[in-house]
């Protein structure tokens, strides 16, 4: 239940490490009761501004997630129905502290260049939000596993996205780094940004610790080669994924408990890309499974402590205001 998530946060209690900091969000989700990856109680835009409560978030962007996609449209256009949702809420967020500025959309890339209408569904829907788009990994129509990444057959709408100056958001475990690479190089005039660090998933369902972070490395480090790749890092409270074990602990992590953790392949990504291309993420309420709000950008803060304040400018919010196009700071 979402109350007894936010109870759980709520054991933990912190104030911010600089409650000043202009933040800018650059991943999460909303939906309705039933909706969402795993079709729970709702998250809406007042959640996340009683999971914001004392940071200085000046702005979010809101990632697609399967919301209030209506089963009468055509299969193409469903996800223009996630952005309709997300612009409404966008709109009536203008007058809160954390308003929403940008929505990452869902689209099927194996359209090619027919994503052109869905593209242009999706800038009419999104009341001049429309960023970009995600396709996640999914189903095909056989049942077998589908990736974008490895599929020639999106290069066509890719290149499109690149085209009339949006970027794709592209979802990539550690051991797909190399298709992901190829593909940027395949594109060069789209930009892409990864998500959630490039997934070094450590539960030790998916090998060895130790194995899965080499490759994981080796991977983010021949990826940074690609001049359009930024990165977000964030997705890093999802226990099942991760093994922390703090989902299951009575009391939630401290900002403490996450950086010591994360500090050093958090800082690992920051000193490979570059603070211009790294943007924090809450990733929320999915990160929710293992931390809270606060203490998750807390804990950001001590990982970006030893940048300087340009640096740091950049990581909270500069990079996402260029990347997504945002046109600087809210007044």
């Amino acid at each position: 239940m979402e109350a007894s998530r936010h109870s759980w946060h709520s054991l933990v209690r912190e104030v911010p490490v600089d409650a000043r900091r202009p933040i800018i969000d650059a991943h999460h989700h909303l939906w309705r009761e039933g909706e969402g990856p795993h079709a729970g109680p709702a998250y809406l835009h007042g959640q996340l501004l009683s999971d914001i409560a004392a940071h200085n978030v000046i702005g979010t962007m809101y990632v697609e997630s399967g919301a209030d996609m209506r089963s009468d449209r055509p299969d193409e256009m469903r996800g223009v129905e996630e952005t309709r949702f997300a612009a409404c809420i966008a709109a009536r967020s203008v007058a809160t502290r954390a308003p929403i500025l940008g929505i990452v959309a869902a689209a099927d890339l194996r359209l090619g260049e027919r994503v052109g209408d869905v593209l242009d569904a999706h800038m009419e829907a999104g009341q001049g939000r429309f960023r970009g788009i995600r396709h996640r990994h999914d189903k095909s129509g056989t049942g077998a596993a589908y990736s974008p990444l490895t599929d020639a057959s999106v290069l066509p709408a890719l290149k499109l996205l690149g085209k009339r100056n949006y970027s794709f958001d592209a979802f990539a475990l550690f051991s797909q780094l190399g298709n992901l690479t190829k593909l940027v190089r395949s594109v060069p005039d789209t930009q892409f940004i990864l998500l959630h660090i490039g997934l070094p998933l450590t539960s030790g369902a998916f090998g060895v610790r130790e194995d899965v972070l080499l490759a994981w490395r080796q991977g983010m480090m021949e990826a940074a080669h690609c001049p359009n790749l930024a990165l977000k890092l964030g997705g890093i409270g999802m226990d099942s994924l991760y093994g922390t074990g703090w989902s299951t602990r009575a009391l939630p992590p401290t900002s403490d408990d996450v950086a010591a953790w994360w500090s050093d392949d958090i800082r690992f990504c920051i000193d490979t890309f570059g603070p211009s291309r790294c943007m924090f993420e809450s990733n929320f309420p999915v990160d929710g499974e293992g931390v809270g709000y606060t203490v998750l950008w807390n804990a950001f803060q001590k990982i970006a402590a030893p940048y300087s304040d340009s640096e740091q400018d950049a990581l909270f919010a500069g990079t996402a205001i260029q990347y997504y196009r945002l046109g600087g700071l809210p007044a």
